[in-house]
């Protein structure tokens, strides 16, 4: 039997050469329990990528964006599923959000990215992130 494909997006939101970084809550699959990532979700069927990021972001931190800029596709497998991500650049006009789904946050400049503990998926994009001027 094959393991189910997820296909998500993902938000990296910058402002003032930092970056947002969501802790999720505590899950029944350990790899993924309390770990730090993009905020962003689940592609709806029929959904466009631009419309998915949008609707996550007002879905998880109460804030409207336009135009996210599209970073990069990452492909990665868990244990007990597949792994599509479609990361989006989205540059923030202020730090005003609220966290609705997740159980802590931090902005991160880049020399502090690795003092949180990354759910494995966001991690290509961190090194991608990095080596970006």
């Amino acid at each position: 039997m094959s393991k189910k494909n997820v296909e998500v997006v993902a938000a990296i939101l910058t402002h003032n050469e930092q970056f947002l970084a969501v802790q999720r809550g505590d899950s029944a699959l350990d790899y993924i329990s309390r770990k730090w990532e993009f905020p962003g979700g689940k592609v709806e069927p029929g959904e466009t990528l631009t419309t998915a990021i949008a609707r996550e972001l007002d879905e998880e931190l109460r804030i409207s964006i336009t135009e996210p800029q599209f970073f990069m596709t990452i492909e990665h497998r868990y244990p007990d599923f597949d792994i599509t991500m479609h990361c989006f650049v989205v540059d923030l006009p202020n730090r005003e959000f609220e966290l609705t789904e997740h159980i802590d946050h931090r902005w991160l400049s880049k020399q502090e990215f690795w003092e949180v503990d990354w759910a494995e998926a966001d991690i290509p994009a961190v090194h991608a992130l990095l080596k970006v001027k």
